[in-house]
């Protein structure tokens, strides 16, 4: 039989994961593996317009890294998936580079697709778990 996942919950979205059946995030092993955000809304709804799509999916992996104790910084792994990305990728990247911070950058990993269930940008990443100092 195996361990029950330890899933992270961004506050108040829990009912629109449930929903959609998937985890946001499941920590294993030191790191949190994040589910694919994108710039929904509370209601799960795109964000119009694709710049401020991708600031509001940066905002939504920020929250649920927040509640694992994370920040952006303890990234070590990303994969972005934009929509044409040879028509948006120059539209997308300042403001993926707004929220990327300073060096040494995580791995990234960019991929071109045609559909993204209404949305425009994702972005998934891994990142290292704090460590918690031993009682």
């Amino acid at each position: 039989m195996s361990s029950p996942r330890d899933v992270v919950f961004p506050a108040g979205r829990q009912a629109l994961y449930e929903r959609n059946r998937y985890s946001p995030a499941i920590r294993a092993n030191g790191f949190l593996f994040v589910s694919g955000q994108v710039g929904s809304r509370a209601d799960g709804s795109p964000e119009p317009g694709l710049e401020p799509q991708v600031g509001l999916a940066f905002d939504n992996l920020n929250h649920i890294l927040a509640a694992a104790g994370c920040t952006f910084g303890d990234v070590v792994d990303v994969t972005v998936f934009v929509v044409d990305a040879e028509k948006n990728f120059e539209r997308v990247w300042p403001v993926v580079m707004a929220h990327w911070g300073e060096a040494p950058h995580p791995t990234l990993t960019g991929i071109g697709v045609t559909w993204l269930y209404g949305f425009q940008f994702e972005i998934k990443v891994i990142a290292k778990l704090p460590q918690t100092l031993a009682a």
